[in-house]
């Protein structure tokens, strides 16, 4: 079984940076993909930005030049560096990760952006 710990979202003001992170453990071997999703209220979840233990990302198109997704390996950590925030960008971001454990979602943690 895997176990997702995320931290990092809060209260931000528009133009303001968020860290998010997110630790897989667990009955893990090998974590292939990493990545954050988003829900805002009344919304579908909706990929943010993934990232594979070789190095290849993917990012949303609204997102890109603003959002960094990185990972620690060897910690089987995930963080997504947030820069010039939005309102929109208000929702609850989940961490996803998908391993020899199965496909598994933390809990999600709430970013708020205010205006």
């Amino acid at each position: 079984q895997v176990h997702l710990v995320e931290s990092g979202g809060g209260l931000v003001q528009a133009g303001g940076s968020l860290r998010l992170s997110c630790a897989a453990s667990g009955s893990i071997s090998r974590v292939n993909v990493m990545g954050w999703y988003r829900q805002a209220p009344g919304k579908q979840r909706e990929l943010v930005a993934q990232m594979t233990n070789g190095g290849s990302t993917n990012y949303a198109a609204f997102v890109k030049g603003r959002f960094t997704i990185s990972r620690d390996n060897a910690k089987n950590t995930v963080f997504l560096q947030m820069n010039s925030l939005k309102p929109e960008d208000t929702a609850v971001y989940y961490c996803r990760t998908l391993s020899s454990g199965g496909l598994t979602w933390g809990q999600g943690t709430q970013v708020t952006v205010s205006s």
